[in-house]
C-alpha cells in the first residue's frame, strides 16, 4: 500500500505539471520552454536562464510559479512522510485516489478548445484591466503578431552606417520604428532619426521581421560572429 500510495502521488504530481504548463501556454509560452520552467519550480532547481525573466517578468505567471515552488517543497515533505509511513502500514489511498481523478479531470477540462480560447481572453483581458505596460514583458507589449520584431543592432567600425543618420537610413514607408539609440550609458530619443551614427552604438528598433533583418544583415551578422569569437575563446 505504501508502494501504491507513493505512485498515486507522483501521478499527481505529474497531473499538476502538465495543468501549469497548460496554463502558462495560455499567458504566451510556447509549450517546451513552459514545462521545462514548470519542471525547474517544482523541483526548486532554480535554472537562471533568460527563459527566466519571462516568468518572473509577467504578473499571473509569477502566481503559477509561486504555487509550483510551494506545491513542490510541500510535496517532497509528503513523500519522504510517506517513505517513512511504509513501517507504519497507515495510508489514505481513497482519498488520495479521488484528488487524483479531479486533477485528471482538470487537466481534461482544460484541454477543450473552446476554454483553452476563453481561458486565454480571461487572462489577457486580466492583464490589460490590472497591469500596465510597464509591467510587462516586451514580447506580450510589443510583439503581437509574428511578423513583430524588437532588434538590438550594434553597429561595428566597418558598418555602412556609420556617419549616416537614421532618417537617411530607413524609408518613411518601411516599417521599421526607431526607438532610441544606446551609446554607451546615455540612451538618444531626441532628434534620433538626424543623429549621425557612430561605431559603437547600438540601435533600437522595432518593426517587420524580414524587413530588419535583411536590411541590417552585415550588423547582425558580424554581432553574431563577435559573440561566436567570444564564446570559443572562453572555452579555451
Amino acid at each position: 500500500m505504501g508502494y501504491l500510495f507513493i505512485c498515486i502521488y507522483i501521478g499527481i504530481i505529474l497531473i499538476v505539471v502538465e495543468i501549469c504548463t497548460a496554463l502558462f501556454v495560455l499567458t504566451g509560452l510556447e509549450k517546451p520552454i513552459a514545462r521545462f520552467q514548470v519542471v525547474s519550480m517544482l523541483t526548486s532547481t532554480g535554472f537562471t536562464t533568460g527563459v527566466s525573466e519571462l516568468i518572473i517578468a509577467h504578473p499571473i505567471r509569477r502566481r503559477l510559479g509561486a504555487f509550483l515552488i510551494l506545491f513542490g517543497a510541500f510535496s517532497l515533505a509528503v513523500i519522504i512522510s510517506a517513505i517513512s509511513g511504509i513501517l507504519q502500514k497507515n495510508f489514505h489511498i481513497t482519498e488520495l485516489g479521488v484528488t487524483a481523478g479531479v486533477l485528471v479531470l482538470l487537466l481534461v477540462i482544460l484541454k477543450l478548445p473552446y476554454l483553452d480560447k476563453k481561458l486565454s481572453s480571461i487572462l489577457q483581458e486580466e492583464l490589460e484591466e490590472n497591469y500596465k505596460p510597464e509591467d510587462l514583458p516586451i514580447k506580450d507589449v510589443l510583439l503581437q503578431n509574428d511578423d513583430d520584431y524588437f532588434a538590438e543592432i550594434h553597429v561595428h567600425e566597418a558598418s555602412d552606417l556609420v556617419g549616416q543618420t537614421l532618417e537617411e537610413t530607413i524609408k518613411p514607408e518601411e516599417d521599421i520604428n526607431i526607438l532610441f539609440i544606446k551609446r554607451g550609458d546615455v540612451a538618444i530619443r531626441h532628434d534620433r532619426q538626424k543623429e549621425k551614427i557612430q561605431a559603437g552604438d547600438q540601435l533600437v528598433l522595432y518593426g517587420d521581421k524580414s524587413l530588419l533583418k535583411k536590411k541590417f544583415e552585415s550588423e547582425i551578422k558580424e554581432h553574431e560572429e563577435k559573440i561566436e569569437e567570444h564564446a570559443e575563446a572562453k572555452n579555451k
